[in-house]
């Protein structure tokens, strides 16, 4: 019991119980299985950034950059589609393009010893305005097969099949983070750094990535995104940063590295997506709802120092 009591994850999974339970309160659809798999789909581009997210926080940086990136690999990708080019090579080519905007981050950061937020609040800008010259006001049609993905489904089920994409993925990076040598160095590098160098862990290539899988996970969030919007726009995701970083946060991970869980992250998402579509469902404006998960990054963070001052106050009793 105290172990579990203990973990970072139960706050959130509390809280998506209590999510459902207001939810259904207000609306009878609101339990429904298919409406909330069809609703699914509006948050599988927070998803993918934030377990992205999730790597780099633990290793004890940070990614401001996330959804700007999204927006240029999809303008880029949808200018070279409007153009003609073959999607077999073009859709790749946006995954690498992702990959290689988050391996620039991490390399700014590791070899030049910057700080991270600094320089993602720079690439933020860079990012988004290189997407805003290339396309400027206008959206650039994504060609007729290529759209609908949040409309087709896993065969001989009524999962959507960017949900699946999803719930592949967090569990490719769950055995990752937790099962594997370069997850070890991940957390290593999070708690301390100049300790995990000494010990032998490459800490500028954990560095560099972790956020090449963030701009990995932003370029194939953003195939899904033009897919399912149907055109490229300089502005797509904007504001997203505050529901990934929120998920992330909310689900366990400490802001200063070190800890937190793919778990946790996909909790905190999922209760993200109850409390928006809960608020949707009353008619919330999208300012409202903006504001309401604003608050709930604060009381993520106010929770999670909480929850480390009581693991520290016991571990200092259990030593006397």
């Amino acid at each position: 019991m105290k172990r579990l009591l203990a973990r970072r994850e139960l706050v959130p999974a509390l809280l998506v119980v209590l999510a459902f339970v207001v939810g259904a309160a207000q609306s009878p659809y609101f339990l429904d299985a298919r409406y909330l798999l069809d609703a699914s789909s509006l948050y599988v581009e927070a998803g993918l950034l934030a377990l992205g997210m999730t790597l780099v926080i633990v290793s004890g940086h940070i990614d401001l950059s996330v959804a700007a990136m999204l927006a240029l690999v999809a303008c880029v990708v949808g200018k070279l589609l409007d153009a003609g080019h073959p999607p077999f090579l073009v859709l790749p080519g946006g995954l690498i393009l992702g990959t290689f905007l988050g391996w620039c981050n991490g390399a700014l950061i590791a070899r030049l010893r910057l700080p991270s937020f600094v320089v993602t609040l720079a690439t933020m800008a860079a990012y988004r305005g290189i997407a805003q010259a290339l396309l400027g006001a206008e959206s650039v049609k994504i060609p007729a097969n290529l759209v609908g993905v949040d409309f087709a489904t896993v065969p001989g089920t009524p999962i959507p099949v960017p949900l699946a994409i999803l719930v592949v993925v967090a569990v490719l990076m769950g055995l990752l983070l937790h099962r594997t040598v370069l997850g070890r160095w991940i957390y290593a590098d999070g708690t301390n750094e100049r300790a995990a160098f000494f010990s032998g862990v490459p800490t500028q290539r954990v560095t560099t990535t972790v956020f090449a899988l963030s701009g990995l996970m932003a370029g194939l969030a953003a195939l899904l995104i033009d897919s399912r919007l149907g055109v490229a726009r300089f502005d797509h995701a904007r504001g997203l940063e505050v529901d990934v970083i929120t998920a992330v946060v909310l689900g366990g991970t400490s802001i200063a590295g070190g800890s937190g869980s793919i778990l946790g992250t996909m909790l905190a998402l999922l209760l993200i997506g109850l409390l928006r579509t809960g608020m949707g469902v009353a008619n919330v404006t999208a300012e409202y709802q903006l504001a309401a998960v604003g608050t709930l990054l604060v009381v993520a963070v106010l929770t999670g120092n909480l929850v480390e001052r009581i693991a520290a106050s016991r571990r200092s009793r259990a030593k006397e």
